[in-house]
């Protein structure tokens, strides 16, 4: 069935805004890069969840319509696409930087096209070949750029270039499954709206978040953390910057946490599956432009074509899947 043109607007601007907020998590580490990854994953999912705690006794009646399956998918939820994905990525970014993570996500919308073609073979794979070709091309323009920069910049650009690949590729996994489980759930309860299962996530994760605190806390009792950025023992647990580090927390842990979930909940709502995975594309552009912002320069001429062919590809892959069955 085709797209209303109001609800595909509507769903494009509330991707547009989830992309816009999610972004903002691709630099947090860079900001605070005395961090390990699994104190700021912890940390902004805390802060998630502790949003959506105030959040909740005004939708204590549609969050009491909820089942115990239901809360039982909410916390699969969390746990796959919020905690686990974010210590990917986090660590991700710590060890090869901004751009290579960020490309790697970037490949997500064509990942979750692919998976969802296995699922239902909504499109015959030689329509698919197009935009495959594109986005690999991307890919190896950029990754080739960054092991440049990386190896200008240490001796171990090799190993860490891998080591960040590994932990990128173990993200895409993390949030190839969540988007397209979410949006089942979405479209198989529409009674409930976008805020109020967002906020039932945010609920799960806040315990989820807090026994990962307290692991990282034995684990650090046991063999001390490392700063994030090789400087040594990490002060746990707020580290060396305890305001900035709440303060940061706090901020990602509602924009791009809570809201961020929110808005995607609501383009996935209103939008095909086969379409909204696609819209991911809008997350990699904001974390590419916030970590170029950051580094203080644009990118490359190797990275700008990397990025006009990813973003090539998608639009392919956008206009191959929007008119597919969903």
């Amino acid at each position: 069935m085709p797209t209303r043109a109001g609800d595909l607007g509507a769903g494009l601007a509330c991707a547009l805004g989830a992309g816009l907020a999610w972004g903002l998590v691709f630099v947090a580490p860079v900001m605070l890069p005395g961090y390990p990854a699994a104190v700021l994953s912890v940390g902004r999912y805390a802060a998630f969840g502790l949003i959506a705690l105030a959040l909740a006794w005004s939708a204590r009646e549609p969050l009491g319509r909820l089942t115990r399956a239901d809360w039982a998918e909410a916390a699969r939820l969390s746990l796959v696409g919020n905690l686990l994905y974010y210590a990917c990525l986090a660590a991700a970014i710590q060890t090869a930087g901004v751009p290579l993570p960020t490309m790697l996500i970037g490949t997500l919308p064509l990942v979750i096209a692919v998976v969802s073609n296995l699922t239902d073979r909504a499109l015959p794979w030689t329509r698919l070949a197009p935009s495959l070709a594109v986005i690999a091309a991307g890919i190896a323009l950029v990754n080739h750029a960054e092991y440049e920069r990386l190896r200008t910049a240490s001796s171990d650009a090799g190993p860490r270039l891998l080591m960040g690949t590994v932990l990128a590729l173990g993200a895409v996994v993390c949030w190839t499954w969540y988007p397209i489980r979410n949006a089942r759930w979405m479209r198989a309860n529409p009674g409930f709206s976008p805020a109020t299962w967002a906020t039932a996530q945010g609920l799960t994760t806040l315990p989820l978040a807090l026994a990962g605190w307290a692991v990282v806390a034995v684990w650090h009792a046991l063999r001390p953390l490392q700063a994030g950025d090789g400087g040594g023992a990490f002060d746990f647990p707020l580290g060396s910057q305890p305001w900035a580090f709440i303060g940061l927390m706090a901020a990602i842990g509602l924009a791009a946490s809570w809201l961020g979930t929110l808005l995607w909940n609501q383009a996935s709502r209103l939008l095909p599956t086969s379409l909204v995975g696609q819209l991911i594309v809008f997350e990699t552009l904001s974390a590419l432009a916030y970590g170029f912002l950051w580094r203080g320069e644009p990118p490359g001429a190797g990275a700008a074509a990397g990025i006009a062919l990813l973003v090539l590809g998608v639009v392919i892959g956008v206009r191959t899947f929007q008119h597919a069955p969903d």
